[in-house]
Formats: structure tokens, C-alpha cells, sequence
């Protein structure tokens, strides 16, 4: 059934796809890479990215095999990382969450018993803590959300924003749950107290599939390799719900400028017009270095977005929040595209085309579209002209096509 309503997804995407790879190379370019500390003109008037040519060895994201003989190399009593699998969930979520936590314990954590940690905006019932603690030896943590990290703040207008409801015209834009949700992950779920003395954590959510067996702990390759932020899917965001996003992060770009990462992804986030794309990270997986979320930076970046009323006035998702402090303040040798992690999120699946890691999965990468889609392409274009300049062979080796975010229904608080 899942399977056959991606397939209708897919189909319905199709004259898009067609006409992204007829169009060949959307996102190529010419122009250098800017490289230094960015002032507000750096940032958002440059584009593009280094050419590149055939002939040279592409910086590429490391293979799974290559993880598990790291993870080989270290005895796994050494390797304690203090990190923990984490979801907003609601009761009636149990049903998608226990599919998800069956996968993720055949697939990861049977063999390394990381934490779960669950937080609801109301107690959770006894079925829901059986249900869930009956999958798994690891540790299980419930918790509710305090009343101010889930409330509409009280400089939002109540008028205008009912209005606003009334008149949205995009997915959710009538719900107050669904901003509320967007603002707690955001800017509070990485301080609630079950949080508090995490390192890192990854984020889950009902009714997703884990296509793959993973030989190595993503926990211990991102403290390894000094990663703050990893993710799985790239796409656009629905432009109606962020029409001020950007000229927010400006403003608050031009007041600290300090902030901006030497090395930063920026150039990811802008068309060859210096306009933003709308390009995020899908943050229903995303696996995290919590000391990036607590950072003077993203903290106040936060509560300068909060100030603003766009979670409210119009319907600022975590995923672009996220990625626009993501491609800003850390450099982008600390971002990391698990390409090896099969994964399925109503209604997109990503599936790795690379045939040792593949051997692994059960998902089919022939109906794995992200891989080649402008943002993830875009990424991987920037990542190499921002850490390897001189390359010459082409970070993206396919054609590219625009994909675009479908309508989300598997969460309850949407």
C-alpha cells in the first residue's frame, strides 16, 4: 500500500521530473566560491559555485563499508556516546511509531541500545508506554512539553493571526498545532529537561522505513569526523509559507555578521540570482550535535525568528530553520548527507544508488528520485567547491531535475 501510493506520487511529479532532466544540468555553474568571512553583500549577492570538469577525484561522502570498518577498528565498549533516538509524538501516534521503532531496532539500535526519548504536548497513556517499551531493551523516557514552549507567544496578534488562518492556502496553513509544533522543534524540544545532558540525537517519527542495515553508529562517525548536523533529504520548500524567512535572516546576518561560518554552505540556499531557493533539509530525519542547537548563535537566532511572528503570521517550518542556520553558522565540513541511510517518509524515498551499500537495503534506488534532485545536487556542488576549490571532476554526474515537496499527513499535529 505504501509502495503503491509513492508510485502515484511519483507519477503525479512526473512532468516535473521530465522536465528538469531534459533541461540537463539545472544547477551547474561557473563562478568561484566565495571563501572567507561574508558580509550581508557576500552572502546574498554572490552566487554559483567552482566549475568543474572531468578528470579529477570528486570529494565524495564516505560509503557505508567504509564505516563499518571504521566501527570494526573500535571495541564497541569504547565507543559510549551519549545520544539518544528522540519524537514529538502524540498517544494516537503509537501504531506508526511502533512500525518505526521495529525498523530502526532490526536495522541500528538492537545492537548499540541508544535511549528513546518521547515528548507530548499531553501525558502519554499506559497503552502508549507498553506499547512502545514491549519493542525494545534499550531505555524508553516519556515526557510533556511546559506551557510556554507550546503556546501561541503573546505578541502575536490574535486578529491578524486568525486572519491568517482563515486565508492560507497552503498545506496546514489553517492549524494552530502544526505552527506550535514547528516552533517547539525549533526552539525548544533540544531544552527539554529529557534533552538536557544530551550530546547528540536523532530525530524520528511515526510511520517511517529504514531501508538499510547500517554497519557503523552515525553517533560515533559524527564525533569522529567533528559533524554537527546530518541529513537524508534535500527539497524546496513551499515558498507561500516562508515569504519573509529570508529577508529575517538578513536582517539578523547584517546585526552579526561574526556569526557566519568561515567556511559556511551558504552559497547553497541562493539561486544564480543571489535569491533564496527555498532548499532545506527534511528535518523528520536529522541527526544532530545538540551543542549546535544550544550555540549562542542559533539561539539567538531563534529568538530573533520567534520575534519576527513568521511561525505564526505565516508558517515557518523547523526544516528551513534548521537549515538556514545549518548552511550559515557551521562550516561545511560539519554537514553531512547520510547518502547511505534507505529511508522513506511519506511520500519520498530515498534509496543509495551505490552497489556495495545497496546490497544492504531493500528499498529500490530506481524509484529513489532525491538523490538527483536540484537541492541535494546543489549541496554537494557547494560542499566541493567550498572544501576542495581545485577539484575538476563534477560533484553531480547525472541529470537534475526540480523536485518538489508533496502534501505531509503522517503526523498527528499536522
Amino acid at each position: 500500500m505504501v509502495m503503491a501510493t509513492y508510485r502515484r506520487l511519483v507519477w503525479r511529479h512526473l512532468p516535473v521530473m521530465l522536465a528538469g532532466v531534459l533541461a540537463g544540468y539545472i544547477v551547474g555553474c561557473n563562478k568561484p566560491a566565495v571563501r572567507r568571512t561574508l558580509s550581508l553583500q557576500h552572502i546574498f549577492a554572490s552566487t554559483g559555485c567552482t566549475d568543474t570538469a572531468a578528470g579529477e577525484q570528486t570529494v565524495a561522502e564516505q560509503t557505508v563499508a567504509e564505516h563499518a570498518a571504521a566501527a570494526a577498528s573500535h571495541p564497541a565498549e569504547n565507543r559510549a556516546i551519549n545520544a539518544a533516538l528522540v519524537a514529538l509524538v502524540r498517544n494516537s501516534d503509537l501504531f506508526g511509531l511502533r512500525k518505526t521503532i521495529r525498523q530502526i531496532e532490526d536495522r541500528f539500535n538492537a545492537r548499540h541500545n541508544y535511549p528513546y526519548i518521547f515528548v507530548n504536548d499531553v501525558e502519554f497513556t499506559d497503552e502508549f508506554k507498553h506499547g512502545v517499551r514491549d519493542l525494545t531493551r534499550a531505555q524508553v523516557h516519556f515526557g510533556t512539553l511546559d506551557n510556554d514552549s507550546w503556546k501561541v507567544p503573546e505578541w502575536i496578534d490574535p486578529e491578524q493571526y486568525a486572519l491568517v488562518k482563515k486565508t492560507a492556502q497552503y498545506p496546514h496553513g489553517e492549524k494552530d498545532s502544526y505552527r506550535k509544533m514547528c516552533r517547539f522543534q525549533s526552539g525548544y524540544l533540544h531544552h527539554h529537561p529529557l534533552l538536557r545532558n544530551l550530546d547528540y540525537y536523532w530525530r524520528i517519527e511515526p510511520d517511517v522505513e529504514y531501508y538499510c542495515d547500517m554497519g557503523y553508529d552515525p553517533f560515533v562517525f559524527m564525533k569522529e569526523h567533528g559533524i554537527k548536523y546530518g541529513w537524508n533529504i534535500a527539497m524546496t520548500e513551499f515558498m507561500a509559507t516562508v515569504p519573509t524567512l529570508w529577508n529575517t535572516t538578513v536582517q539578523f546576518v547584517s546585526e552579526h555578521p561574526e556569526f557566519i561560518a568561515h567556511d559556511s554552505l551558504w552559497q547553497w540556499m541562493v539561486d544564480e540570482q543571489g535569491r533564496y531557493n527555498g532548499c532545506h533539509f527534511w528535518s523528520n530525519f536529522e541527526i544532530v550535535d545538540l551543542s549546535f542547537y544550544r550555540s549562542k548563535e542559533y539561539q539567538m537566532f531563534f529568538e530573533h525568528l520567534d520575534k519576527a511572528g513568521g511561525f505564526f503570521y505565516e508558517r515557518w517550518g523547523d526544516a528551513p530553520v534548521h537549515s538556514i542556520a545549518a548552511s550559515l553558522f557551521l562550516n561545511a565540513s560539519q554537514v553531512h548527507y547520510f547518502s547511505d541511510i534507505g529511508y522513506f517518509h511519506p511520500s519520498v524515498l530515498t534509496c543509495p544508488s551505490n552497489a556495495r551499500t545497496r546490497g544492504s537495503c531493500v528499498c529500490d534506488s530506481s524509484k529513489s528520485f532525491v538523490q538527483n534532485g536540484l537541492c541535494t545536487a546543489r549541496f554537494l556542488q557547494v560542499k566541493q567547491a567550498v572544501i576542495s576549490p581545485n577539484a575538476t571532476a563534477p560533484a553531480v554526474s547525472e541529470p537534475v531535475y526540480f523536485a518538489q515537496p508533496t502534501i505531509r499527513t503522517v503526523h498527528s499535529y499536522e
